[in-house]
């Protein structure tokens, strides 16, 4: 019957049975650190950005001793109004993040480009200001 759980005593004693073949292999793993902004910052940084049109690119820099994988960048898209006294009641800024699919080695660099999808509108009442940020990533230390 659709969703519901029925109990199968005969699968359970066949993975009673099979569980001594099943040979583990024991894997060590690092435990997770949380780091601030500072500290990251030492560990990974992004340099040479520009924008054109929306289009934002740049390259990451691997500061570390360690491979680095899953960057998260974030990339915020804040809308200056021209009459900031007077601001409108559409506002187009906002903030995305994106995933670098790419690992960089100790000292090794990653360029990256980033297409906002739809692109961002063109207005004459104000004008965006970006700014790119390192949001997270993992290093694997050996």
């Amino acid at each position: 019957m659709p969703g519901k759980v029925r109990f199968r005593p005969a699968g359970v004693a066949l993975a009673a049975m099979l569980s001594p073949m099943v040979w583990f292999q024991p894997q060590l793993a690092g435990s997770a650190t949380l780091l601030g902004a500072a500290k990251g910052a030492q560990v990974v940084v992004v340099e040479n950005v520009t924008v054109k049109d929306g289009v934002v690119s740049g390259e990451v820099l691997n500061k570390s001793s360690g491979l680095l994988r899953d960057v998260q960048l974030l990339i915020r898209y804040v809308w200056l109004w021209k009459d900031e006294m007077r601001p409108g009641k559409d506002d187009p800024g906002m903030a995305v993040y994106s995933t670098l699919e790419k690992e960089i080695p100790p000292g090794g660099r990653a360029p990256f480009t980033y297409r906002p999808s739809p692109p961002l509108p063109s207005r004459s009442d104000g004008r965006f200001e970006t700014t790119v940020s390192v949001a997270g990533f993992t290093e694997v230390v050996q």
